[in-house]
């Protein structure tokens, strides 16, 4: 089970905006896409979740872009998770670009785990915790990735 979920892709022309980069939108849909494929990869699919009557909700997302992303790049979206507090996780997210080994956007988005019929947050259990290899930097990531 990977602590660190790498997802390979390359830009397609829908992910364009009028100013011939990746839209910011689209950055906010592969956080979300990445993580939900390595909580399933580590044996937390959607499914497993509403079972247990409980899932993530997001209470923030924050993005900063330093580099744009083109049509055509190969990029890789790696995500984490930094840390699990008693109700709430903070994942993290990298955007890098292959071609010539940029970081393209740091991204991170606090989840809280929440019950399902009450909206209320819940203690994360810990066969969830045990689920998640914390993390703790990006430095560790781009060194694991061979990427520094």
């Amino acid at each position: 089970m990977p602590a660190i979920h790498v997802k390979s892709m390359q830009i397609g022309n829908d992910a364009i905006d009028v100013h011939g980069h990746v839209n910011n939108q689209e950055y906010l849909r592969w956080m979300q896409e990445v993580a939900i494929e390595h909580s399933t990869l580590q044996g937390w699919p959607l499914p497993r979740y509403l079972e247990a009557g409980a899932s993530w909700y997001v209470r923030s997302h924050f993005i900063e872009y330093l580099r744009p992303a083109l049509l055509d790049d190969e990029i890789r979206i790696c995500t984490w998770v930094a840390d699990l507090e008693k109700r709430n996780s903070l994942r993290r997210t990298l955007f890098l670009r292959d071609a010539d080994r940029s970081i393209l956007a740091r991204a991170e988005t606090r989840w809280s785990y929440v019950d399902l019929k009450s909206g209320r947050p819940l203690p994360i259990p810990e066969i969830l915790r045990a689920a998640f290899e914390i993390v703790a930097s990006e430095a560790d990531v781009l060194h694991a990735l061979a990427f520094a």
